[in-house]
């Protein structure tokens, strides 16, 4: 994980960087964020243009264009480390569209965490409003 960065009450925001902490996330979390993170990986892959022709050249820059072409995938962590909300925001944070944040086994995380997802729409510079984040509205 790599930090992003920190929120009202001890509480933490870190990117998720590989597949094992995405299917971390879904374990701890009860949600399918791990599938969300290998299909938009996958998408990443596929669009990657190798700059040559030479085979064992072909991946130089390909981890770099997964990462900034795939969505961040960021999760929330309390001081002990627990997992608290899992997010999903468009590449490299920018851009509107495309965001879901979500509460253990999908619940509404806005009650309880909205300081923590204002400190995250801040540090983007983006707004992360409940009505467009959170998926599971009635």
């Amino acid at each position: 994980m790599e930090y992003v960065c920190d929120a009202p009450h001890k509480r933490t925001w870190f990117r998720l960087m590989t597949e094992g902490e995405a299917v971390a996330e879904s374990l701890e979390m009860r949600h399918a964020v791990e599938k969300h993170y290998r299909r938009e990986r996958e998408r990443a892959i596929e669009a990657f243009q190798p700059r040559t022709s030479v085979f064992i050249e072909q991946d130089i820059g390909k981890e770099d264009h997964i990462r900034r072409s795939m969505p961040l995938f960021l999760t929330l962590r309390d001081e002990e480390g627990k997992a608290l909300v899992t997010a999903m925001l468009p590449p490299k944070g920018k851009g509107s569209g495309g965001c879901i944040i979500v509460g253990p086994g999908n619940t509404d995380p806005y009650p309880e965490h909205a300081d923590a997802i204002k400190a995250l729409a801040d540090h983007y510079r983006i707004t992360l409003d409940r009505v467009s984040c959170y998926p599971y509205r009635r």
